[in-house]
């Protein structure tokens, strides 16, 4: 099965996600069960929203006092036997990891799930060095294989039910068609197992960084980060410079709330704590081990006090499930390794200017701040944004239609200024339409209002009353 064509630009592909009613079905079972499950374990945990404080108690001084902490995690990861790089940029980490796999001979890389990989395009460089790369996450398999990038931090193969999988797998690997869960994940496990087996490097993400102890923590639900980081006789751990976290004892208040917001479990089913390469006298983990740490525009948002706040996100996916905005675009649409409210956010600090539309696509309904594990005031850093993007002299290029709207709310807020005018264009505007009124709704309206009541119709506006006796003696 080919991959769609991708569309020149975020509107272009905004506007395709938007047509996509089934694109939007799936999206919406997919979210809605994830939410329902989230209700259910919230629900039965009273002690919910007290985690929730302190994993933001706990992230607000990590973030607070970082330099501090990444040079103790450093120390200690170098104590355990681990080789420690800082990347300062992308480029810098992908040359890192590929000179890694050409030293050590590497020629089969499997991969658990990591988003930050996905940011520095870490994929295609390492092809394109002459290495077979295998993800291992099922939803990253999926995706791989059709040849396009993850639609959601959590799910990747969100966008996908299970009869396109079916599809997939039946015009990749020519087996009988099934769209039956079981079968296709037996199929792929079978697969998986062979790339484990064979594999001469592993590359995963990082949940946590424990400073105190140089731990890293990988949550998974699949057992492939364990494989991918134990059985390989090298493994490289990929983090931004935001992982990093004081104790160990912090750890826990993070595995209560990650679980219940991402996936609406009460823990996941791994929770994977690595802590060096394999030392003598074990008889399993990597023989050797590197740990990759990447900033890639995190300074720069570290040093701003209001987008400092972003650096907070675990990366839970939740902000995406509520957002009226992705639910009906999908995350392909954002053209970004990171979709949704918090991809809004952080991915014009990581990708640049190239991403300084995102800001825009957001109602600004704060849903994603009312769920947000670590609470995180995502409406706040987009607005915060958007004063940043209006006051640049390269604006962004909008299409025609959304210059429009923004050219039209431009003179909006010139005219409400003056109130004696906008009442008195109320009272024009109730006049002129109502000729098209019908039973206190107007359903039909001339070009360009046709686009509003094409969908939707309209409430009759009525010339405003005076109130009996307040012009009387």
């Amino acid at each position: 099965m080919a991959a769609s064509p991708k569309p020149a630009s975020f509107f272009e592909s905004s506007e395709a996600g938007a047509a996509d009613r089934e694109l939007q079905r799936k999206l919406e079972n997919a979210s809605t069960r994830h939410l329902d499950h989230f209700a259910h374990v919230k629900a039965e945990y009273s002690d919910y929203e007290e985690e929730r404080s302190q994993s933001r108690r706990i992230k607000e001084h990590a973030i607070a006092h970082l330099d501090e902490l990444i040079v103790e995690l450093t120390g200690k990861l170098k104590a355990r036997g681990c080789a420690v790089f800082a990347a300062a940029t992308v480029e810098e980490a992908r040359d890192y990891i590929v000179n890694v796999a050409r030293n050590t001979g590497s020629r089969r890389v499997v991969k658990g799930k990591s988003m930050t990989t996905e940011e520095i395009g870490l994929n295609p460089a390492l092809e394109n060095a002459g290495m077979e790369v295998l993800e291992t996450d099922l939803g990253e398999y999926i995706v791989q294989l059709r040849q396009e990038p993850p639609s959601h931090i959590i799910t990747p193969a969100i966008h996908l039910s299970k009869e396109d999988i079916g599809a997939l797998f039946h015009e990749k690997f020519g087996i009988p068609y099934t769209s039956e869960p079981e079968r296709l994940t037996a199929e792929a496990r079978a697969r998986l197992r062979e790339g484990f087996l064979s594999a001469d490097l592993g590359v995963t993400g990082v949940n946590f960084a424990i400073a105190e102890t140089g731990t890293l923590v990988v949550i998974e639900n699949e057992g492939n980060g364990r494989m991918s980081s134990t059985m390989p006789e090298v493994f490289i751990a990929v983090m931004g410079i935001e992982k990093v976290i004081p104790r160990l004892a912090d750890v826990s208040h993070f595995l209560e709330v990650l679980a219940r917001t991402a996936t609406g479990q009460k823990l996941t089913t791994y929770t994977n704590f690595i802590g060096g390469p394999r030392r003598e006298g074990e008889v399993d983990g990597p023989r050797e081990m590197h740990v990759v740490i990447l900033d890639n525009g995190r300074s720069t948002m570290l040093a701003d006090p209001v987008m400092r706040e972003a650096l907070y996100c675990i990366r839970c996916g939740a902000c995406l499930n509520v957002c009226p905005v992705y639910r009906h675009i999908g995350g392909h649409a954002y053209r970004s390794p990171y979709p949704g409210p918090i991809g809004s956010i952080v991915s014009p600090n990581l990708v640049g200017s190239a991403a300084g539309h995102l800001p825009f696509a957001s109602t600004l309904c704060g849903a994603c701040k009312d769920i947000c594990p670590v609470k995180i005031d995502i409406p706040r850093i987009l607005l915060h944004l958007r004063w940043k993007e209006s006051a640049r002299r390269d604006l962004p290029k909008w299409p025609a239609p959304a210059a429009r709207a923004r050219a039209g709310a431009r003179q909006f807020a010139r005219l409400a200024r003056h109130p004696s005018a906008i009442r008195l264009l109320g009272k024009l505007g109730a006049i002129a339409l109502k000729p098209f009124a019908r039973d206190g709704w107007i359903k039909r309206m001339p070009p360009p209002f046709s686009n509003w009541t094409g969908i939707r119709d309209f409430p009759r506006p009525r010339p405003r009353r005076r109130k009996i006796g307040a012009d009387e003696d």
